[in-house]
């Protein structure tokens, strides 16, 4: 199993800065209600810490959705679907989508799209690790943990081949270990 690198950022770090997002959102709602939609799966532990730093009445749901490549068109043409919708409509509701990693924008902007149909009051997105440089679409993040580079970190629900996702801070992924597990 590959190893974990030198750590990124601490779980005191991380827990400073989703207080800090907590603070910035219960400030932008006051008065009203959240519904905060997560991403599965990298979202699950971002979101949980989240939800308890907001101090507005608030929601919770999911989405999952599934990305592949097709294989018949363009080259790199990425395709998007669902696969867990939403339980709840949310038509006249304040939704902020919360994504673990944000990086070419392409599905966040699908689920802006897809979400927009329904009439939300506010639809807004939030992110934990935000990677502009990398951006194919023009996309609007309200709400940003940290910027940062286009490495391969794990941990705070960053996973490989679905592992290290429960590590309560984010590591780099030893790239000798990635190398290896290609083979």
């Amino acid at each position: 199993m590959p190893v974990t690198g030198p750590i990124f950022l601490t779980a005191e770090a991380l827990e400073r800065r989703v207080a800090e997002l907590g603070a910035e959102i219960s400030r932008d709602f006051a008065g009203g209600e959240v519904l905060l939609v997560g991403i599965l799966k990298g979202a699950v532990f971002f979101l949980a810490d989240l939800a308890r730093a907001i101090h507005v009445p608030l929601e919770i749901d999911f989405l999952s959705l599934s990305s592949y490549h097709k294989e018949h068109h363009q080259i790199g043409a990425k395709t998007i679907r669902f696969l867990k919708d939403l339980d709840q409509p949310i038509k006249d509701k304040n939704v902020i989508v919360v994504q673990d990693m944000v990086d070419s924008g392409l599905t966040y902007h699908f689920i802006h799209r897809s979400l927009s149909l329904r009439r939300p009051r506010r639809l807004e997105a939030c992110t934990l690790f935000d990677r502009p440089q990398l951006r194919l679409v023009d996309i609007e993040v309200r709400y940003r943990g940290f910027e940062v580079p286009d490495d391969f970190f794990v941990g705070y629900g960053l996973d490989y081949q679905q592992y290290y996702r429960n590590l309560p801070y984010v590591a780099y992924l030893e790239p000798s270990s990635l190398q290896q597990s290609l083979f």
